[in-house]
C-alpha cells in the first residue's frame, strides 16, 4: 500500500511517501518569509503549497497514480474524539473558516483531499488524531470560572502514536492501559491516558501546565491580569509572551533545549536552575495526572524532541520515578504516526470515523 502523508508547518511543508510502512521518500520543503508573507490568510496558501508538493513528487519520480491513500495533518476543527477520520466536505468547510483560529495545520486535510481527488476514485483521504482531540472527562472540563471551561489542545498525534507503539512492543492493547505521556517539544503537554482515551491533559497552546522552550505555561493569574492592563503591552504582545516568547526563550534567549543543555554542561548555573525548574514543573504535572489515574499507572512515557536530552529525563525520573516506570521514546515522527494510523484503519484495525457537524 502506497501512502502519501502531508504535514504543513508555518514555514515548511513536509511530505512523505510510504510503501507498506517503508519510507521511500521524505522531504521538508522550506518556504521563505517572503513567500509566506505574500498571503494575507493561511487558507490563501493552498494553491502555492499544492503546486510545490506536486512538483517535488514529480521530480522524485513518484507518479500520482501510484498513490493509494493520502493522509494530512489534522487542523483546528471542532472538538472530536481521537482516531482516524475520513476527510469530508464538513471538515473542509470548518478548516476554511478562519474566524476562530487560523493555523498552517488546517491546510493538511485540504491538501490531502484535493490531491486525493486528483489521483482518482481509488484514493481516499484521511486525518489522524488532530490537535483538538477531546476525550476529557466531565470533571476535567471545569475551571474556576464558568465563562472559561478547560479545553483539550495537545500533541494528540504523537501521544497516541507512542502509546500504541508501547502497547505493540509489550503485546498489549492501548485500550487496556493507563499511561501518563509527556510530549516535550516547543510546547509541553502531559496527558492521562485511561483505556485508550485521554481523559485529562493540559492545554499546551494557551498557557496551561509546565513552561516549555517557548511557552509560558501556567503563570500567577492576578499578576497576568495586571500585566494585561498595565498599558505596556498590546493584546498580541501578551499572547506572544504566552506562546512563542515564553519559557526558556524568555529567560535565556533561546528556544533550543539542546543549547540550554549545552550551557548547563558548560557550568552555566543560571541556565541549570531554569532548566531544572522546567523539569520540576513537568514532574509536578506528571504527579497531577497520576492522581487523575488514581495511581494505577502502567507506564510514564517521555517523548518529543526534548526527550533526547538524557540529563533532563534523568531529572524528571528523580522526581517522578516513584509513581511508575519511566520510559523514553525520543523524537516526534509525525509522518510515521500519520502513516501508521491510516494504514491500521484501512486494514480494519482501527475504526474509520466520520466528521459530522
Amino acid at each position: 500500500m502506497r501512502i502519501l502523508a502531508i504535514n504543513p508547518g508555518s514555514t515548511s511543508t513536509k511530505i512523505s511517501v510510504f510503501d507498506n510502512h517503508e519510507d521511500i521518500f521524505t522531504i521538508n520543503i522550506k518556504h521563505s518569509t517572503e513567500e509566506i508573507c505574500a498571503f494575507v490568510k493561511v487558507i490563501d496558501q493552498y494553491d502555492f503549497r499544492k503546486k510545490v508538493i506536486l512538483k517535488e513528487l514529480e521530480q522524485a519520480g513518484i507518479k500520482l497514480s501510484s498513490i493509494e491513500l493520502v493522509v494530512g495533518r489534522g487542523g483546528l476543527l471542532k472538538p472530536i474524539p481521537g482516531g482516524v477520520y475520513r476527510i469530508n466536505e464538513a471538515m473542509i468547510r470548518d478548516l476554511k473558516d478562519e474566524t476562530s483560529r487560523a493555523h498552517p495545520s488546517n491546510l493538511g486535510a485540504i491538501l490531502a483531499h484535493e490531491i486525493s481527488a486528483e489521483i482518482g476514485s481509488n484514493a481516499g483521504s484521511y486525518i489522524v488524531d488532530p490537535v483538538i482531540v477531546d476525550e476529557l472527562e466531565p470533571l476535567a472540563r471545569y475551571s474556576g470560572m464558568p465563562e472559561i471551561p478547560r479545553i483539550s489542545i495537545f500533541h494528540a498525534l504523537n501521544q497516541k502514536a507512542v502509546a500504541r507503539r508501547f502497547a505493540r512492543e509489550h503485546n498489549l492493547k492501548y485500550e487496556d492501559l493507563n499511561l501518563v505521556i509527556v510530549h516535550m517539544g516547543g510546547g509541553i503537554t502531559v496527558g492521562a491516558h485511561k483505556k485508550g482515551r485521554v481523559i485529562d491533559v493540559n492545554n499546551g497552546l494557551d498557557g496551561e501546565g509546565p513552561f516549555s522552550p517557548e511557552r509560558s505555561g501556567g503563570v500567577p493569574v492576578g499578576d497576568l491580569v495586571n500585566l494585561c492592563f498595565s498599558g505596556k503591552f498590546t493584546q498580541d504582545e501578551i499572547k506572544k509572551k504566552i506562546t512563542g516568547q515564553g519559557g526558556l526563550v524568555a529567560f535565556l534567549g533561546t528556544n533550543s533545549a539542546y543549547e540550554v543543555s549545552k550551557k548547563v554542561k558548560e557550568g552555566d548555573k543560571k541556565a541549570e536552575e531554569i532548566y531544572r525548574a522546567m523539569a520540576y514543573q513537568i514532574s509536578k504535572e506528571i504527579g497531577a495526572m497520576a492522581v487523575v489515574l488514581e495511581g494505577k499507572i502502567d507506564g510514564i512515557i517521555l517523548t518529543g524532541g526534548v526527550a533526547y536530552d538524557e540529563m533532563l529525563c534523568k531529572w524528571i525520573e528523580e522526581k517522578a520515578g516513584f509513581l511508575g516506570r519511566i520510559l523514553v521514546y525520543p523524537g516526534e515522527d509525525e509522518m510515521k504516526a500519520l502513516e501508521e494510523g491510516v494504514y491500521a484503519a484501512v486494514k480494519g484495525e482501527l475504526e474509520i470515523k466520520e466528521y459530522n457537524f
